[in-house]
């Protein structure tokens, strides 16, 4: 699972109790983040090749009831939405000219179960915030691999994981092959991709049938040899 997906559970299962009370006519807020990713795609802009700038203000207009039923959670529930949009940006690799802010207003035009977005591309934030408007800049990740608990940063577009010692890696196991497997990345995006070796390469049980995308946790053997595949926050964003 992504963690996009792990974002969206954590989502459903804080406003559960707010937003499900047996009305379907109420707003569901894996709605409103279907909608932010839709807003970012449609919104967004080719700068140059490889530049695409996206909107990184949101704004999600309610109905006075539902709008009742956001303020029940602050900005916790923006929060989350935040974490939404930032991994959408991150995923399709946006570029926005400031911190992420999602905020939320009542339109008593809209009818319960009804909303609309809007969105801005701002430099900064405003002075005054709307209401339940918190902010966060994106995090960018770090691919790394954990193997017999240490950590290989995977700082380069391509590494080479085998027995050999001109490997990037060195994987000391009889039932690896000099030159095993391959992992290919970009930002956040990595493949497992296997060099024709002898026992074959696996991710997650499922053996690499010339290549295999890579998320975060995602499990590699290698022979008798296990390593996960993480993306931890870049050393600027941690606190």
């Amino acid at each position: 699972m992504g963690l996009l997906d792990n974002v969206e559970r954590g989502l459903e299962k804080m406003v559960r109790g707010a937003f499900t009370t047996g009305s379907r006519s109420q707003v569901q807020p894996v709605e409103i983040a279907s909608a932010l990713r839709k807003e970012l795609d449609t919104r967004s802009m080719t700068l140059s090749e490889g530049r695409i700038l996206a909107p990184n203000v949101f704004t999600a207009r309610l109905s006075d009831a539902d709008f009742k039923l956001a303020e029940q959670w602050g900005s916790a529930l923006a929060e989350e939405l935040c974490d939404v949009v930032i991994r959408h940006v991150n995923s399709q690799r946006y570029v926005l000219q400031g911190p992420v802010r999602v905020s939320f207003d009542h339109d008593p035009s809209l009818k319960p179960g009804s909303f609309e977005i809007d969105s801005a591309m701002e430099k900064k934030s405003r002075t005054r915030n709307p209401p339940l408007a918190p902010s966060r800049r994106p995090v960018h990740y770090q691919p790394v691999l954990e193997l017999d608990g240490q950590r290989y940063s995977l700082n380069a577009g391509s590494i080479v994981l085998g027995r050999s010692a001109e490997a990037d890696i060195l994987v000391d196991d009889t039932g690896v092959s000099r030159r095993h497997l391959e992992i290919r990345s970009s930002g956040q995006n990595a493949l497992a991709v296997d060099l024709g070796s002898t026992n074959g390469s696996y991710v997650n049980g499922q053996r690499v049938q010339g290549e295999a995308e890579l998320t975060d946790g995602s499990i590699i053997t290698m022979g008798r040899t296990r390593m996960t595949f993480r993306l931890i926050p870049g050393k600027d964003d941690q606190s």
